[in-house]
């Protein structure tokens, strides 16, 4: 295959440019996550463009590869339907919809802490002090929030995870009886419910902080991007 030909999907350009961001990002002194990763809005590394630009950053080579071959093992399908500008459309729609979703999240659960603090009669200057030197006031919050107030200010987003998510929800609309499996259940089964399950978990470990995979993942940008996904296929179904 000659590579002018490979690089006509974009699918395939966009495996690219993740996998050369990788390595951009693990051989860049410092690494990239300052200035690409998507911030909390209120953190001073903050910029518009990580709405964007998040979606190029992983936060390692499993994370990285679950992705793309995600993007490729699903994505490939709805190229080849849509086209490549309908298909980039909608990719970036849930990614960019996913980050806005998770970023909303975020604030008002920052907001709701925060508002335990300023009800103390503490400042937003001494909230922010208490913010820089990661320091909190026991009788205010308990470990639980204090950590929790830190990891959104602190912890950015890394991740094409919400796209692909919007793509998988794209996957059940167009293929729903084509089975699926789970590493952890090799059993088939079809896209109609495995995609609607894995979201319900997704939405479950967002809500009560338990992950079956870890920690370190953003849930709510899942369902942000399954949401946005949604909302399309149903918009599109109408228009077609």
């Amino acid at each position: 295959m000659k590579i002018s030909s490979y690089f006509k999907s974009a699918v395939n350009i966009l495996i690219a440019i993740n996998i050369m961001m990788f390595f951009f990002h693990s051989s860049y002194p410092g690494g990239l996550n300052d200035a690409l990763a998507l911030h909390f809005p209120q953190n001073e590394k903050f910029a518009a463009w990580q709405f964007f630009s998040h979606m190029f950053m992983h936060g390692s080579l499993m994370h990285l590869l679950f992705n793309m071959y995600a993007l490729w093992l699903f994505g490939t399908h709805l190229e080849n339907i849509w086209g490549k500008s309908r298909f980039l459309l909608f990719y970036f729609a849930c990614g960019l919809g996913a980050a806005a979703i998770y970023t909303a999240i975020n604030s008002f659960q920052f907001n709701e802490i925060y508002s335990l603090l300023t009800e103390t009669g503490l400042s937003n200057f001494d909230i922010s002090a208490m913010i820089q030197q990661k320091s909190y006031p026991p009788a205010v919050l308990t470990a639980e929030q204090a950590s929790e107030l830190m990891s959104i200010y602190y912890v950015p987003v890394v991740g094409a995870s919400g796209a692909i998510y919007g793509i998988l929800v794209a996957y059940a609309f167009i293929f729903p009886n084509n089975t699926l499996m789970l590493i952890f259940l090799p059993y088939p089964i079809k896209a109609k419910y495995f995609v609607p399950a894995l979201i319900a978990l997704d939405l479950f470990s967002g809500v009560t902080g338990i992950s079956l995979f870890g920690g370190g993942i953003a849930h709510f940008a899942h369902v942000g991007g399954a949401i946005i996904g949604f909302l399309l296929m149903i918009y599109w179904r109408k228009k077609i």
